[in-house]
């Protein structure tokens, strides 16, 4: 299995507008300005990762391999920075 062969940025949204949304609309619902998942879609943001799979109902590891995997093939664990709300 190649690990390199990430979903193209169009695929991603052709995926979130088979399920009757947008980006921008997914953004909003997760309370972030409606440009921000845009940032996923570019560079590495498991945050973002997992709104916009969770969207589209596939895990972040299917979309994007590269971001997931080692070169070995090992999945790789990646976890999301908790904000301190104070």
């Amino acid at each position: 299995m190649n690990y390199s062969n990430d979903w193209y940025p169009a695929d991603i949204i052709a995926a979130l507008r088979k399920k009757g949304t947008t980006l921008a609309a997914v953004s909003r619902a997760a309370g972030l300005s409606s440009s921000t998942l845009s940032n996923a879609l570019a560079r590495p943001w498991p945050k973002g990762e997992a709104i916009i799979c969770a969207a589209i109902g596939i895990a972040p590891h299917r979309i994007w391999p590269s971001r997931y995997y080692d070169v070995r093939g090992n999945l790789i664990t990646r976890s999301m920075r908790a904000r301190n709300k104070s």
